[in-house]
């Protein structure tokens, strides 16, 4: 009986990444919450400034993140295309519960599908950066002060 090499899709920074951006993601919620009045963990105060540092470190992360995206070529996998797009559609919408078998392999060329590559550019392109510049904005205007210091 022969050993199965386990075979990675993704590099080790990849993963670190998705996983930092989780928990990132999930503090962040939990702190703005907080800050919003939904229930009380740290304290308000407390709630805003780890807001504040885990809003930065995501930005500092999604600025490494877009770094090796472009330095390593890992930029061709985000490049949306419509091939396939309305079978892996009908895929997700009906065919993964009648146990079809998925419309587009992986593979290290093709990491993700037609929709995965519309939504991670939507996401990234848009929402991320449109997020995380209003709360740049935010924790500049509010620190800045008449002291003009910064979020720092």
């Amino acid at each position: 009986m022969s050993a199965k090499k386990k075979i990675y899709l993704y590099t080790r920074f990849e993963r670190f990444w998705h996983w930092v951006q989780s928990l990132l993601i999930f503090l962040l919620l939990l702190t703005g919450f907080e800050v919003h009045g939904t229930f009380s963990l740290f304290g308000f105060q407390n709630a805003v400034e780890y807001h504040n540092f885990l809003g930065l470190t995501w930005i500092v992360l999604f600025i490494f993140i877009v770094f090796w995206v472009f330095t390593t070529g890992e930029w061709r996998q985000y490049i949306p295309t419509t091939k396939k797009l309305f079978e892996v559609i009908g895929y997700y919408s009906s065919g993964i519960f009648k146990g079809l078998p998925h419309p587009v392999a992986k593979s290290k060329e093709a990491k993700h599908n037609p929709l995965q590559r519309l939504t991670y550019l939507g996401l990234t392109a848009v929402l991320l950066t449109l997020q995380m510049g209003t709360g740049f904005c935010c924790i500049t205007c509010i620190t800045t002060g008449p002291s003009g210091a910064g979020p720092f």
